[in-house]
């Protein structure tokens, strides 16, 4: 086995390891994580993990998972019927103003105006479809890079 050949299954298993904990993230957001029980989970250090998981995904796992976070806030938010604090519980943050801060910065309003001005406007669309329309961008993900096709 050639060290090209050593490196590039390194590089696989290390892909394969940074998508478990990616879909950890996605499945247990609700739950107190940090980097580096997540680290740990992945057999990696915690610098190690923040490295190559910013390489990978383009972002930190932190922020990938205050991401997560804010998403299904928003939909919880959008359906109406929890008030923003039981929300914020509801997914996992443990500080109100530290989550009315991010949610402010990733949408663009706080929570509350965001559950106002969302829950009449997308109650009779399919959340699916709300869900695309209404999903936060992060790291310039929907800029457009060549013709707009209508």
């Amino acid at each position: 086995m050639t060290s090209s050949t050593s490196a590039e299954t390194q590089h696989l298993r290390d892909l394969a390891r940074l998508r478990r904990v990616r879909d950890r993230i996605d499945r247990e957001y609700a739950q107190p994580l940090d980097v580096e029980a997540l680290a740990r989970g992945a057999n990696m250090s915690a610098g190690h993990l923040s490295r190559q998981f910013r390489r990978a995904y383009g972002e930190s796992p932190y922020s990938y998972l205050l991401t997560r976070r804010i998403e299904r806030a928003m939909a919880l938010l959008r359906r109406g019927d929890l008030n923003v604090t039981e929300v914020c519980f509801a997914v996992g943050c443990q500080s109100l103003g530290t989550f009315s801060t991010r949610f402010t910065d990733l949408v663009g309003v706080p929570p509350s105006v965001y559950r106002a001005r969302t829950a009449p406007a997308t109650a009779e669309m399919p959340s699916c479809m709300s869900k695309q329309v209404t999903r936060p961008v992060r790291n310039r993900e929907a800029q457009v890079t060549g013709p707009h096709l209508a």
